[in-house]
């Protein structure tokens, strides 16, 4: 139950009474009304079946790789090692806001000076 919970596809009624989840009841009809419901779409009838279809595929081939035998393999996060590759974080010596208010329009002493926009007058 717990793929059904992740995908949003729920067993049939038929299904449930034979105790079988998505992924083991290859021949049953995939309730893809209700997993565009939970989607928020809206979907024509021939986007039914093509999603139904689609969904169904993938859950097959989910079915297959629960066959796989992985007890001896480390759950990981990427496929490929991943470090973060950061810049030590340094001060250095730099007139940044001199930089900023060369590009200003205008300037009041050391600050951006900009049109008024609030009518405090009311």
């Amino acid at each position: 139950m717990i793929w059904e919970a992740t995908c949003g596809a729920r067993p049939t009624a038929a299904t449930a009474r034979k105790g079988m989840t998505m992924l083991e009841a290859d021949s049953e009809k995939i309730d893809i009304d209700y997993v565009a419901q939970l989607a928020r779409l809206g979907l024509s009838a021939a986007e039914r079946e093509l999603f139904s279809r689609q969904l169904g595929q993938v859950l097959h081939y989910m079915g297959k790789l629960k066959e796989l035998d992985v007890a001896g393999i480390e759950p990981m996060a990427h496929a490929l090692p991943v470090a973060n590759v950061w810049r030590a974080d340094e001060p250095w010596p730099q007139d940044i806001k001199g930089a900023a208010l060369a590009n200003a329009p205008a300037r009041r002493d050391d600050l951006f000076q900009v049109p008024k926009i609030v009518d405090t007058n009311g």
